[in-house]
């Protein structure tokens, strides 16, 4: 239970971090440079897959019953820590989810 509650954050976090990077503006923001449209695209289609992986994870931690209602949760709490990395540290809320593999393989081994 407590790897997907935390499988549904990371993916909430990465899914809000692809959508956002899907955009132009923030891409430019982050990279210094327009993205190709296909990148861009990619980039979405990432992001809500990833949304959608998030809610299949939420739903698993708490069932289908508050499942969606966690993951709404989850989108808040992704999108508020990625509000408040980007404008300040915004290579940090890029790489922060590599930092996010280490702690998923250590809880996924304790449970």
């Amino acid at each position: 239970m407590l790897a997907d509650f935390f499988a549904g954050w990371a993916f909430a976090y990465l899914g809000m971090l692809a959508l956002c990077q899907g955009l132009e503006r923030h891409y430019k923001q982050l990279w210094h440079k327009v993205p190709p449209v296909s990148l861009r695209h990619s980039l979405r289609a990432a992001g809500w897959l990833s949304l959608g992986l998030s809610l299949y994870f939420c739903a698993q931690a708490w069932g289908w019953a508050m499942g969606p209602v966690g993951w709404f949760g989850m989108l808040s709490l992704s999108g508020f820590g990625l509000l408040m990395l980007l404008p300040y540290r915004p290579r940090l809320a890029v790489w922060l989810p590599l930092g996010i593999a280490p702690v998923w393989a250590m809880i996924t081994t304790l449970t």
